[in-house]
């Protein structure tokens, strides 16, 4: 076996690069279908138009063209419902919401200040908000008994000791839905973040790039419907979306800033000219999401499968004595695997997750690339599968389980 910094530091390359590879199937399908009938006129335009050759080749803004964040705005409202409306004058446009957060951290903080990000987190935040940027994230970290929901009272735990150290706080970093747990904050939790904000004097980044990976009877809330419908700093609210998970394009590399602060946009409009959406994408996701009868039928679509290949896998981890999180949100399960770690803390987590990969041929997330306090928990991704996939993942899970029990 690796000693453990070697192996620390494998583990998370490896989850990194399983998750750009990771691609969601789900409903590649109907992508597939769309683009096969209307492939000519995305290349040659519709009845003419203003779509010529000279829409993709010649330059374009670096921040989006208007039809585009015009057509995000539309697709946006439709995922979000409840008439949540959307200023495309409010948009930047990026290649992907990697550069989208480390942009809006180039924005709002200087070298060596922080974030404070509720804990377990995605874990590639770590390198797309600090390889480039220099500031550093604060875990503020949530428990199992409580199903990994942030409290305001440990977050002011984590602030104020933060402070001490005499290290600048710039924001706090939310995802919601939540990447891996898969909760939701609900509105009275983003109204008290926001007191909670304007209290400290600092902002709110919410990454909502789940927002329309909703598959359960609870509602997502954007925090942008809280600040359109109350008395807020909007000022310091600024929101990250992407169409890689709700949309299943990961390649396509399309994220984008939604801010209400006219400084934090100027400055993001100079800095996409190092990460700006091609033309050519752009020009085919305007007439994607312009398709409102197939937009419809995705969104639908895509979360009926989502919910039934979650029931799916779930119940089978539950047949093998392991059970989740209470989540209905995301592309992911929060897996507590506790009972089969060797020994209790991050060296008997980490030898578990060698075990699935050289034993049972899988490779899980472990709680701790994410931050996580509790040792034991792991992230699956079960989007990346059909049913014939998920009976051969439960055998080789069973595989590693059973050969703890033998051992125990």
């Amino acid at each position: 076996m690796l000693p453990l910094p070697a192996l620390c530091y494998f583990f998370k390359y490896l989850c990194c690069c399983f998750h750009a590879f990771f691609l969601l199937q789900l409903c590649f399908d109907l992508i597939e279908k769309w683009t096969s009938e209307n492939l000519r006129d995305w290349v040659m335009g519709r009845e003419g138009g203003d779509l010529s050759i000279s829409g993709i080749a010649t330059y374009q803004p670096s921040d989006g063209t208007m039809k585009l964040k015009m057509a995000m705005a539309g697709f946006m409202s439709r995922v979000i419902g409840r008439d949540v409306s959307y200023e495309p004058s409010q948009m930047v446009l990026t290649a992907g919401v990697t550069p989208a957060i480390e942009t809006l951290c180039f924005c709002l903080a200087d070298h060596g200040n922080a974030f404070l990000v509720p804990t377990p987190y995605y874990p590639s935040f770590d390198r797309d908000m600090k390889w480039r940027t220099g500031v550093e994230l604060i875990p503020v970290h949530c428990r199992s008994k409580d199903n990994f929901v942030l409290s305001i009272s440990a977050l002011d735990q984590a602030f104020n000791q933060t402070r001490k150290r005499e290290t600048k706080i710039r924001g706090i970093l939310l995802s919601n839905p939540a990447n891996p747990v898969g909760n939701l904050l609900s509105r009275k939790m983003l109204e008290a973040l926001l007191k909670f904000a304007e209290e400290k004097n600092i902002h709110i980044v919410s990454d909502e790039i789940f927002a329309g990976s909703i598959y359960g009877e609870k509602e997502f809330v954007s925090i942008a419907e809280i600040v359109g419908s109350e008395d807020f700093d909007k000022n310091r609210v600024h929101i990250v979306y992407g169409l890689s998970k709700d949309l299943f394009l990961p390649g396509v590399r399309v994220g984008m800033i939604y801010s209400f602060n006219e400084n934090v946009l100027a400055a993001a409009r100079k800095l996409t000219r190092f990460s700006s959406v091609s033309a050519p994408t752009q020009r085919l996701l305007v007439s994607m999401l312009s398709d409102t009868r197939f937009i419809v039928e995705y969104i639908q679509t895509n979360k009926k499968r989502i919910r039934d290949m979650r029931d799916l896998f779930v119940a089978g981890l539950e047949e093998l004595g392991i059970k989740c999180t209470d989540s209905r949100s995301s592309l992911y399960c929060w897996a507590d695997m506790r009972n089969l770690i060797p020994t209790y803390g991050e060296k008997g987590e980490l030898e578990l997750w060698e075990k699935l990969l050289n034993v049972g041929k899988i490779n899980l997330t472990p709680g701790s690339a994410c931050h996580c306090i509790e040792p034991g928990w792991f992230r699956c991704c079960f989007t990346t599968l059909d049913k014939d996939d998920v009976r051969v993942v439960m055998g080789r899970i069973r595989k590693v389980v059973g050969s703890h029990t033998s051992c125990g």
